[in-house]
Order: C-alpha cells, then structure tokens, then sequence
C-alpha cells in the first residue's frame, strides 16, 4: 500500500516512509528510509526527518554523495593545472589529514562542526600551527571548487578558528660568520662546497641548486639562470614514502635570472673542469638528490662551528647583504623570485642586527 507522502505498507506488515536527502554524484535523488510498525509512527519520525534535509539542502546543497569522492574528483579536476610537485602537496594532505578523518561525511552534511574535529585531528597529531593552515587552505580551495560547480552554496568551515602561526624571524649570518662559512666552503670539494656558495651569493633554494644545469650558466654574461627546481615529495604509493620531481620553478617570478659573483664564477669554472654531467652536481643525466646537498652543507656548518642554522638563512643571508649595501629593492625581489617587493621586504628586511648595533653606537657617540 502507498500513501502520498512517500510512505509505503511493506510485505512485513512494517510500514516504509523514504525522505531524500540530496543528490548523489550522477545527479540522481538520493533517499534514506524509516520504519515503524504503525502509520502514525511512521509520520512522527519522518516529517522532522524531512523538514531536516530540505533545510540542510537549501542553506548547504544538494550534494550527498562523500566527501571522499568529491575529494578524489577534486584531485583529478586541479591535476593538469597545477606542477606535479604542487599535486603531490595537495594529495598527500588531503588525503592522509583529511579524507581519512572526515571523508565518510555527505558533502552537504559538513558544518563548522565537522571542522573543528578535522583542527583536533590535526593538533592531537602534532602538527605545527603553519602545516595546519596549509591543510585548510587546500581544504578550501577543494570546497571552492565545489560552490563553482554548484554542489555547494558555501564553505562549512569558514568559521573554525585556526591556530595562529607565530612568525618566526629569518635571521641573516653576521658578515664575521658568513666569512668563515665561505671559507670553509671553499676550502671543501667544489661540488660539496658549491651548493653554500650558490646560496650565499645567488639566493638560491636547495631544489634550485640541485636542478642546476651547465646550460643554466653563462660565463659570457656572467650570469645563472634559474628555471628549474629538483624536490622530494610524498608519495602514497606503499612502496615509497617519498618521491623526487623535477620540474620547472613554482611561479613565472620564480624564473629569473642572477649575476654571477667573482668567486661564483671562479668555483664554477673551476667545478666545470672537472665535471662531465650535464647538471652541475650529478654526473649522471639526473640531477643530484637535495638531500645530498643539505648533508654536505650541515658538515660545513658543523666546521664553522654554527649550531643553530639551517640552510634556507643562506638565502635569506644573500638578501639581507644585498639590501644592506644599498642594493635598490626591486633588483632584490626578482632575483630572490619574489612576486611583489613587499614580500621582500617583508621575509628579508625585518633584522639588520648589525647595523641596529652601528644605529646606538652612533646614537651614544652624539650624546656624549
């Protein structure tokens, strides 16, 4: 027997009533049932039901279909135009923090709730305030596309408070520890020794470094150009936790061009006479593993006697020289790869200890 409100007389004698809940992926209505061995019973438990769903798909949507299959389709959509390096990003946290937490929820069922377990999630993990703002930033541009293509009307997590990264200051080598970290760094192999001296004095990444071709060299205009970029990603491949890429450079401000520094250019030309690779620090046709480099420059560091530095500070050592002597703002920004100069002076100019101390000793020299 069937009533109008979608309420049948099943075979069991129990009575049936279905409510829909949204749409699935094909676009078809999806139903959820209720039961109760009278009538009346059926009503009361699923008019509330329906008054529920018919308000969750007018604020939220229509899309019942998981989280976990939007997210996938997601993956797929943003794969051709995005670098493979980026891909492996969104994938891997996606769907190691994410998907595995949260991806059985209905896409129209997320709400600011589902959200804040994804952040405990996130924190009983450990995971630094930055990397979990990085998480929800993909989170969101997974969500954003699905407002675009009309599954949802908004972003359900828009107002889970986030943890606040504390900014840490990029603190620049003194020029007495520069000196003796170059020192040191010539005094090593030219393809140990290389990779600092290419940071010290180009500002260039480590990914950057071990992508490095002799092409990219050119002793004639005495300059190095950056294109191209050599990292390790995850992979979710169960054989391998990591992957490497190489690929071209992040952004179009990534790929620029540098001058070459006369001790470059002689540690180069001395490098080359040896090298028979066509990247700099392989002699291989593929370019050297980043954490080969990393390795060689924490001995030289450890030579130095700098503890506490890593080498990321080399480049940031590379601005803050650059800047000091009165290097005009905008040279600097395109030959970090800089998308505006207010990043640079944002990232690089925020500590100039040295010349803070030159300001006080000139401020006491004129009281006195």
């Amino acid at each position: 027997m069937r009533r109008g409100e979608n309420i049948y007389k099943r075979k069991d004698k129990r009575w049936e009533g279905r409510y829909p809940i949204g749409k699935r992926a094909d676009g078809k209505t999806k139903y959820r049932s209720v039961y109760s061995r009278t009538l009346q019973g059926v009503r009361k438990k699923l008019y509330p039901l329906k008054m529920k769903y018919q308000l969750l798909q007018e604020k939220q949507g229509t899309a019942c279909f998981s989280f976990q299959e939007w997210g996938m389709q997601w993956l797929q959509q943003v794969k051709q135009d995005v670098k493979e390096s980026t891909y492996a990003n969104y994938e891997h946290k996606l769907c190691h923090y994410v998907l595995s937490v949260i991806g059985e929820y209905s896409l129209n069922e997320l709400d600011k709730e589902t959200g804040i377990e994804l952040l405990n999630s996130l924190q009983q993990r450990g995971l630094k305030a930055s990397t979990i703002q990085v998480v929800f930033r993909i989170v969101k541009q997974c969500m954003n596309q699905a407002i675009n293509q009309e599954l949802l009307h908004v972003n359900p997590f828009t107002s889970v408070k986030l943890p606040k990264v504390e900014k840490r200051q990029q603190q620049a080598l003194t020029k007495v520890e520069q000196k003796n970290l170059e020192e040191i760094a010539i005094e090593e192999e030219t393809s140990k020794g290389l990779p600092t001296l290419l940071a010290l004095h180009a500002g260039l990444r480590i990914g950057e470094a071990a992508a490095l071709s002799w092409e990219d060299i050119n002793f004639k205009t005495n300059t190095i150009h950056v294109r191209s970029t050599f990292q390790r990603v995850f992979s979710l491949l169960e054989e391998q936790k990591t992957k490497l890429i190489y690929t071209s450079s992040k952004t179009a401000s990534s790929i620029r061009s540098i001058p070459m520094s006369k001790l470059l250019k002689k540690v180069l030309l001395k490098h080359k006479a040896k090298s028979s690779g066509r990247f700099i620090f392989s002699t291989a046709e593929n370019p050297s593993e980043p954490r080969l480099l990393t390795y060689h420059f924490h001995k030289i560091r450890k030579k130095a006697n700098l503890e506490q530095i890593h080498f990321h500070q080399l480049r940031h050592t590379f601005a803050t020289r650059c800047i000091e002597s009165q290097g005009d703002i905008k040279s600097v920004s395109q030959m970090m790869g800089h998308s505006s100069t207010q990043l640079t002076l944002d990232t690089y100019t925020s500590s100039f200890m040295e010349q803070k101390v030159q300001v006080v000793k000139q401020m006491e020299k004129a009281i006195s």
